[in-house]
Parts: C-alpha cells; structure tokens; sequence
C-alpha cells in the first residue's frame, strides 16, 4: 500500500533557512572574509539539497547541489566571496524559494533562470575542469572542529515516520559521507512476523561517526526529523579515542549509555567493592567514600547537563492559534455577562466566583495575545535585499539600518504590515535618496541612509521610515495636485497638509512612470492598509535635509480596552489608549458657544463632534451632555454622547461593507447582554467631518 508524503514540514522549513540564507548573504556582503557566516551559508545549502532529495524535492537536491558545491570553495578559502558570487547565491536562493512555491500551486520555476544561475556560479571557479573540478574539491570538506572527533548518535524514529515520506536509511548515507561511520541496528522492538507492520518503522540506530565536522552539522542531517524521532548526539571524550587511553569496561559502557540500570549490572557481577573488601585489600569505609566520591561528580555532570538545555519550541499552525483567540474573545464576552448577572442579583457566592472567572480570564487573555506578539525584526530583516537590489538598479549607494528590531507587534498586524513598508522604503530609494553625484555637489556622503526603527508608545507601536534624501517640497507637491485635479487652485494648505497629499490617490511626482514608480498608486496603498490596520499616518520633511514618515499602529487587533458610551439606547465604544478625560457639557456651556460646536476645557477651546447627529440618530440629547476628550492624531476633539458607561474589554469583530457610515467604524464588539456595540474609528470620523465642512463652506 502506498504511504502519502507529508512534506509541509521539509518546506516550512526550507522557508525559514532560505530567510536565514538571505540574512546570512547580506552580512557575508559586508564581511567577506567572515569564515563563520561562510559555514554558515554552506551548512544552509547542505541542509536544504540533503532533505530536499529525502522528500523527493529532486529539482531542489539537484540545483542546490550546484551551488553548494561551488559555495563550498569559498569555505575552503579557494574562492573569494565576492559581490558576483553573493550576486548569484541570491539569486539562487529566489530560484529555490520558487521551485517551492510551484510545489505549493504557484507558477512553475524559470528553468532557464536556473541554467543561467548554474553557469555563472561554474564560471566563477577558479579550475579549468569547471564543476567537474570544484566537485572534486569540494569532496572533502573543511574541518569545522579542531580535529577529527568521534560522536555516538542514537537515533530512535517514531513507529510512525514513514507515513511522513521519510527514508531513514537516506538519512544514514548522508551521515556517512561526513566521515568514517559504523552503525549499529537495534531491533529488540521488532514484532513477530504475524504482528509486523510494513508502514511503521521498529528498528533503532546507533551511529559511530568519526567526522571533522560538528556536532551541529549532525544535527542538521535530521532537522526536518526532529520532532518525529528521539536524538542524542554525543562527542565521546577525546581520551576514549586515543589509541593509548584504557578503554571502558563492558559494564560502564551499558550503564553510561542506559541500556541497563546498576540494579541489573549488580545481579549479574559481583561488585568491585565488596570483592576488594573480601580481599582485605581496603576497608569498606574507604570503599564507601569512593562511591559517594562517584555519584557525586556522576550528579554534578548530570546537573551541568541540565543547564546547558535549552527550551523546546513547539510549532503550531496559525490557524489553531487564530482560533484559540476567538475562544478567549468568546470567553472574555461570556465572563462580561456574568459579571452584570451577578451584579443584579447580589449573591455574594456568584460575585466571588465571577471575580475569579474574570481573574483567569485576564490571565489567559493576555497569556494568549503574548503568543502571538512576533517580534518585528523579521520583517525588518527582508527589507535588506530590497534596499540593495533596487538601490543597485537605480545607481545609487543607500544603506539601510534598523533599530527596535525586539519590538514585538501582533502576528496579524506584522502580516498586513509588510506591502506598506516595502512601497515607504520604495518611494525613499526611488524619490528621496539622491544619486551620488548630485550628493556630492550638496556636500552629503555618497552613501544615502534609509533608518528603520520601531518603539513601543503606550498601547501602540511607532515604526519610522526616515531618509536623508532631498526631503520634501511642498510647493511642487501643491502645483503637481492642482494639475491632477485633486486640489482646487486657490486651496490653502499648510505644509504638513501638503506632505499628506502623497498618500492620494493617482498622486505622483515622478516625471516618467518607470518600474519602480510613477503610476501613483504605492503610497495610496500605503494609507488604505494603515488605515485597515486602525492606525495613522504622520509625515515630516525638510526640502533638501530628507524625511521621516511614522506609522503609529495597534499593538493588537483582537482585544483592546475601550471606554463604553451610550447614545440613546445604543452603545458605541472608543479605544481606551485615545481618551484622556471626560467633561459635562450643560446648556449655559452651549449658550456660551454661540451655536458653534466647541467646549471651554480649563480655559482650552476643543472643538466635539455629536455622534448623535453625525449619525442621523433618533431622540433627544439629555440637558447634561457628556463630551469624551480623545488625542486624534495630535489634535484633542471631543466627541459627545449621551452618558458614559465606563472601561470595557472589546473583543472586536469585523464589520461588513453594507453598513452605513461602515468607514468611521472599525469594528464591533458584543456586549455581556448581547448587544452590539459599534467601535469609532476617530481619526476618520474627523477627517470626513472636515471635508463635510468643507464642501459646505465652499473651501
């Protein structure tokens, strides 16, 4: 019977080495001569081609071998690592992340991209024979230990691990072109015939492996193995391997390697001890003392063993984790109903188990977010080789550093994240960043610099886009707007208003649309998918010094904090992290105002919006108004309701498009009762408020 091949462990894990290639090529750029990170590459590469070829990935075992074995030249210190041969490594590495992605349903790989890749890496080697030659030299591998070591690895697959496609005899062949190798089958588990199962696996190994290598390039032969077998890897003491060193006794062997317990050792041999002892040769106290000498040098290497473990990591698909949010959403509105419920009927029994429902709720809420906090370092990490290649394409010297790498962000927020920043760094390179002659007459250094930071603000995260390009001019961004018709002639504009105009729409500046830009249709991308994300938008410039664009971003999307207010018998809610304080607003304050909708805040004039009206809602507004005072991006506006319920944890759900006013909401979330309750989106509340007053005022 057939066994269908799992291999979405061998490619997830090929994404992740292929991100960490790129990483690694990227600093070898930098560092040429840096054997580590050269290691480091081959050891990528040899790790992809070898399980590659055990999942039946031919085409990628194939191609990758090319490269690694041309690659393995620069370890051997044969083959400079230059800018043609990272050149090429990255482009084999986009050539290897595309035979994947055809695996998965993508378009099929570029043959022909592939032919070219192979030939350039061949050309680059320094033997006439060509690859033929390299192959030869890379046949014996560079030491990556001071000397050749003998390593015991004890592999245990799982019953189960042919029904992942794996072939553990593949895996064998390739530990033993790492070096000299004797193997050792263990099949004491094997089954009588009658009970025998062709699709699961009952032997076990254990490998004698004298190699240079280390004892991580070992580990990596069963990378994609590892969570379908058990492995100890051990570098027996180098003493053992000397020809003069006495070897171990049968005994010390077995109970060394646990195959068994002193218990059985002493049913079988008579202890050394007691026959010293029953000699006369020593007195049992000595013996005694030995012993416990013994255990407790055996316990201080056991507890030295301990230390140096690290933490497993369990890898666990999004969609499990994206569910398990739901269900703490779901259980945080469940335990907001039981608390009203006990509030009204005042049982103090129901109050006090409802105040420990909310106590492990509040836990296992922010447990489950802490999961899915990434740290934004990732992300930051592809925009490298966007930086170099475009900046390479255009003939211009940019480099890009990055700060805050830590800051971690929510999974979701990371994933939406990305197009934004690729066209904010695209439009830096692209419009910003000066080519080196024209930096030169202005006095700047050749080498342009994109900076890319992220910092925590609150219950927020600020990411920076900030080059020193020749910035901004707002005059130009004024005229190009009228000419498109996306801004009347005689407008009156300040110059952050005119900074914003490049999120518009068609807006572009660019004489000639190109590859890269002109069409003007990036950084309206940019607004509308920071706009999703319920974040804002800020951007400063100076003509001729450069320009900063800041993201201001949620920390999540799943759970927020949020002030719950009412608007006659409906319920709106505000995030938490926008309010600053709650003011009444009595008819003498609205005499005082002449009709215009604005509050005297301690001497402070702060224009509010009435959600009533600007949602066309039903009924009368109290005598007392309430007015919530929120920062919207930098400004303080009020927004008046009729009351102010208080904090509220908001679980929020998406909201379709139907719905009148859809845009100034963000969400929605249930209350404890079952009522819906809609949460504002401020900052476009506001806005459309403008451009209502406005076309209104004819401006």
């Amino acid at each position: 019977m057939a066994v269908e091949i799992d291999t979405s462990a061998f490619t997830e894990e090929a994404y992740e080495l292929l991100s960490e290639l790129e990483d690694s090529l990227l600093e070898l750029e930098e560092r040429p001569t840096d054997i580590e990170l050269i290691s480091r590459v081959f050891r990528a590469m040899h790790t992809i081609k070898g399980s590659g070829a055990m999942f039946g990935f031919d085409e990628v075992a194939k191609f990758t071998h090319e490269v690694e074995t041309v690659f393995d030249m620069a370890r051997s210190g044969s083959l400079p690592v230059t800018k043609a041969l990272i050149d090429l490594t990255l482009a084999a590495r986009d050539q290897i992340r595309s035979i994947l992605d055809a695996s998965r349903g993508g378009p099929p790989a570029n043959q022909d991209n592939a032919n070219r890749i192979i030939a350039g890496l061949r050309a680059l080697a320094p033997q006439k024979g060509g690859a033929a030659a390299v192959e030869s030299k890379a046949a014996a591998p560079k030491a990556e230990t001071d000397g050749p070591h003998v390593f015991r690895v004890r592999f245990e697959p799982r019953p189960e691990i042919f029904s992942s496609g794996t072939n553990p005899l593949l895996l064998l062949n390739e530990l033993r072109d790492m070096g000299q190798c004797r193997v050792v089958a263990l099949t004491n588990a094997l089954p009588s015939l009658e009970d025998l199962d062709p699709e699961r696996c009952y032997t076990q190994w254990e490998i004698f492996l004298t190699t240079t290598q280390g004892e991580n390039a070992i580990r990596d032969v069963f990378i994609f193995v590892e969570d379908d077998c058990t492995l100890n890897v051990r570098l027996l003491d180098r003493d053992e391997a000397q020809e003069d060193a006495e070897p171990k006794k049968l005994g010390e062997i077995l109970l060394e390697r646990g195959d068994i317990n002193e218990e059985a050792l002493g049913k079988a041999l008579t202890p050394l001890g007691d026959r010293l002892v029953n000699a006369g040769v020593v007195s049992a106290d000595k013996v005694r003392a030995a012993l416990t000498e013994q255990r407790v040098v055996q316990e201080q290497k056991q507890q030295q063993s301990k230390a140096a473990e690290v933490d497993a990591v369990v890898r666990v698909p999004s969609t499990k984790l994206d569910k398990l949010v739901n269900l703490v959403g779901e259980l945080v509105t469940v335990q907001a109903r039981l608390n009203q419920i006990s509030g009204r009927l005042n049982n103090q029994h129901l109050q006090l188990v409802s105040e420990e429902i909310e106590r492990l709720t509040g836990e296992l809420r922010d447990n489950t977010m802490s999961i899915r906090m990434l740290a934004i370092g990732s992300t930051f990490n592809k925009f490298k080789r966007l930086v170099r290649d475009l900046s390479t394409e255009l003939g211009k010297q940019i480099e890009l550093t990055t700060a805050g790498a830590d800051t971690e962000l929510d999974k979701t927020v990371i994933d939406q994240l990305n197009d934004p920043l690729v066209h904010i760094i695209r439009n830096s390179i692209d419009h910003g960043i000066e080519k080196p002659d024209v930096r030169a007459l202005t006095g700047k250094p050749l080498v342009g610099q994109i900076h890319l930071s992220a910092v925590h603000s609150g219950t927020s995260v600020l990411i920076q886009v900030k080059d020193d390009g020749k910035g901004l001019d707002p005059q130009l961004l004024r005229r190009k707007a009228v000419e498109k018709g996306l801004l009347s002639p005689d407008a009156v504009l300040s110059d952050p208003e005119a900074f914003m105009l490049i999120f518009g729409a068609g807006f572009s500046t660019a004489e000639k649309i190109t590859n890269v830009s002109g069409r003007g249709v990036g950084m309206d991308v940019v607004r509308k998918s920071i706009e999703s994300l319920r974040g804002t938008i800020d951007v400063q410039s100076q003509l001729g010094i450069g320009t900063t664009i800041t993201l201001k971003l949620p920390l999540t999307l799943a759970i927020i904090e949020g002030l719950l207010v009412g608007v006659n018998h409906d319920y709106f809610v505000l995030p938490l992290a926008a309010v600053e304080e709650c003011v009444e607003l009595s008819p003498q304050d609205i005499a005082n105002s002449h009709g215009r909708r604005i509050v005297n805040v301690r001497g402070e004039i702060v224009p509010f919006i009435r959600v009533r009206e600007r949602f066309a809602m039903e009924g009368e507004r109290p005598v007392i108004e309430q007015i919530v005072i929120a920062n919207v991006d930098g400004r303080r506006v009020g927004f008046g309701v009729d009351t102010v319920v208080g904090q509220h944890q908001t679980v929020i759900k998406n909201l379709g498009d139907s719905f009148q006013y859809s845009d100034e909401f963000s969400g929605a979330t249930i209350l404890g009762d079952g009522t819906v309750a809609l949460l504002l989106d401020l900052a476009r509340m506001v806005r459309y408020v403008e451009l209502q007053e406005t076309k209104e005022t004819g401006g």
